[in-house]
């Protein structure tokens, strides 16, 4: 399987902008730029996606690893929080919660952990990766 995105960038790095374009154009033509990244302005920016992907690539392996242990999920939910800093990516902050009948926590934080150490995403990351797991039966 492959996926494909593009970016384009105009002019330069502080008064540019640019836009990404996924294959899917679930981001078609979303705009980036030195503001959406470094301070509040609008727009998306590669840290967000990261936090995205991992947060989407997490809670798919956590419910597929949950399932072939015999779980039913009720719903899972993971925020990811990817840390910028001195222009190197440092850390991911996996905090999830997860409404699953019938596991005890010993058993869901290691299902929870495996998860999070084999999710593709995770694998390609060369950082810091940090799992706060809470049952919320």
């Amino acid at each position: 399987m492959k996926r494909k995105a593009q970016a384009v960038w105009n002019g330069s790095i502080k008064e540019g902008n640019g836009h990404l374009t996924t294959g899917s154009t679930v981001l078609n033509q979303t705009q980036y730029s030195f503001n959406s990244r470094f301070a509040e302005g609008i727009g998306t920016n590669p840290e967000e996606l990261l936090a995205a992907a991992h947060a989407g690539c997490f809670t798919m392996k956590l419910s597929l690893d949950l399932t072939e242990a015999g779980y039913e999920v009720t719903e899972l939910k993971t925020a990811a929080t990817i840390t910028l800093d001195a222009g190197k990516i440092t850390k991911s902050v996996l905090e999830l919660e997860a409404a699953i009948p019938d596991i005890d926590d010993t058993t869901f934080q290691q299902i929870a952990k495996n998860a999070e150490a084999t999710c593709p995403v995770s694998g390609a990351f060369n950082f810091e990766i940090v799992l706060h797991a809470q049952l919320i039966n």
